[in-house]
């Protein structure tokens, strides 16, 4: 297990630690020993190159590519607004939270990844469109939602930049081939990046979709994609299931669905730039995995706000919930409380302290209030979140999620009834049906 990056504590899912709820040794085991063919299917992968995913850690030449260009935008532009939706949005949200607040140096990034147009309307109020850049992701080139967005951008644009300098403003990222996304950015003579093929846009966190964007943030990508390789080649060199990490969460999810109904997995990460992470892990778990029935449902929290809205449900409801928790190192960091500004005999917990005590003192009394209350609670702990750690995360989970598609037999990468509305909305819109 890569221990420099991150550890994962999954002894308070059995139950000698949390009781019934949690598994027993012996039904663990065995369902560790099933995953290890799932192993033995990434290694083939690996080798034979078939899940393009797993080259991309390696890699470098693409990202010197779009580094020219994460240059080009910080030094022209203010703010930067990525177009897209779902997966070609939440993995650069999930990386670009780590990037320093914007300044003279890098623009500041707004994601928009709905078709609100109150929301088009307040960001054209606060930006300045010759100091403004576009990055419109779309792995088909025909997601309907990415097509308005650009086309109304385009059309908004073009009356008030010169003709001659409209192209220049927009980069458009897309799968090679006759799509209408890059039949538009040829027309107006608009530069593309191929989309990687074969990697679908909730797996492209470590591609040129998200690493662009992190690019021009500030944030180092190669140190994001040497984060994943060390899990990667670790996962790929682990002689079984039980020393792999993904495998174990992803036997862990299963064997609790399985053999305690445990249908929901909660991810609460306890740091604030982890937030659009969990957000991006939603999406990975959920159309990865539910389909024919089967997967289980993915709720995002954030510690600590959430102990305030969600933790009297996950102690004291229903016990049908897997919980993930992120920690990291925050004690004696932070702002100090001084203790003449705490001298009230209520505040006597917190006078002398910094803030990250108190964030330290939360995160493992939640931890432990879970256990106490039988639930089974996998720790995850980071000694700091940088690329490198994050990078790690981020292929961890993916890993995870595609062992546990193996492992309930689901397509990890398709996601045919979304395809279906898809389709209905579009027929909506035309008019063909009324």
């Amino acid at each position: 297990m890569p221990q420099s990056y991150y550890k994962q504590d999954v002894k308070a899912c059995l139950s000698n630690v949390v009781g019934q709820n949690g598994l027993d040794e012996e039904s663990y085991r065995q369902h560790l020993n099933t995953a290890n063919d799932s192993l033995e299917t990434l290694r083939k992968h690996y080798k034979s190159g078939s899940l393009p995913l797993l080259a991309l850690p390696e890699k470098t030449d693409d990202l010197e590519v779009v580094e020219a260009i994460a240059e080009r935008y910080s030094e022209n532009f203010d703010d930067v607004i990525i177009l897209g939706t779902g997966g070609s949005s939440l993995g650069g949200q999930a990386v670009s939270e780590l990037a320093s607040p914007a300044g003279a140096s890098h623009p500041q990034l707004h994601f928009m990844n709905n078709i609100d147009s109150d929301s088009f309307d307040r960001i054209f109020q606060i930006i300045t469109p010759a100091r403004t850049g576009f990055i419109v992701n779309s792995k088909s080139g025909g997601t309907a939602e990415t097509l308005t967005q650009f086309l109304y951008c385009l059309d908004v644009f073009r009356n008030q930049l010169d003709a001659n300098s409209l192209n220049s403003h927009f980069t458009v990222i897309t799968e090679p081939g006759d799509r209408a996304l890059r039949r538009l950015a040829e027309k107006w003579k608009i530069e593309i990046i191929d989309h990687d093929t074969g990697i679908g846009g909730r797996y492209s966190a470590l591609s040129v979709v998200s690493l662009l964007p992190a690019l021009i943030a500030g944030v180092d990508a190669y140190q994001i994609r040497e984060g994943a390789n060390a899990v990667l080649q670790d996962a790929l060199s682990c002689s079984s299931s039980e020393e792999c990490a993904a495998a174990q969460g992803a036997v862990i999810n299963v064997a609790l669905a399985k053999d305690k109904n445990i249908q929901t997995t909660v991810l609460m990460p306890y740091v604030d730039r982890l937030a659009c992470f969990g957000l991006w892990f939603r999406q990975l778990w959920a159309e990865s995995l539910g389909k024919n029935g089967k997967g289980t449902n993915p709720v995002r929290a954030l510690g600590t706000v959430d102990q305030h809205s969600q933790l009297q449900l996950y102690l004291d409801g229903p016990r049908d919930k897997f919980f993930t928790t992120i920690f990291s190192s925050q004690k004696n960091t932070g702002g100090l409380i001084p203790a003449e500004l705490a001298d009230d005999p209520d505040l006597s917990f917190i006078a002398g302290k910094r803030m990250g005590d108190l964030m330290d003192a939360e995160q493992r009394a939640t931890a432990a209030t879970l256990i106490q209350h039988n639930c089974p609670t996998r720790v995850i702990t980071i000694d700091t979140l940088d690329e490198k750690s994050l990078g790690a995360l981020l292929m961890h989970f993916m890993l995870e999620t595609i062992i546990a598609a193996d492992l309930i037999g689901v397509d990890a990468f398709d996601q045919p009834a979304v395809e279906e509305g898809k389709i209905l909305a579009k027929k909506y819109l035309s008019g063909e049906i009324g």
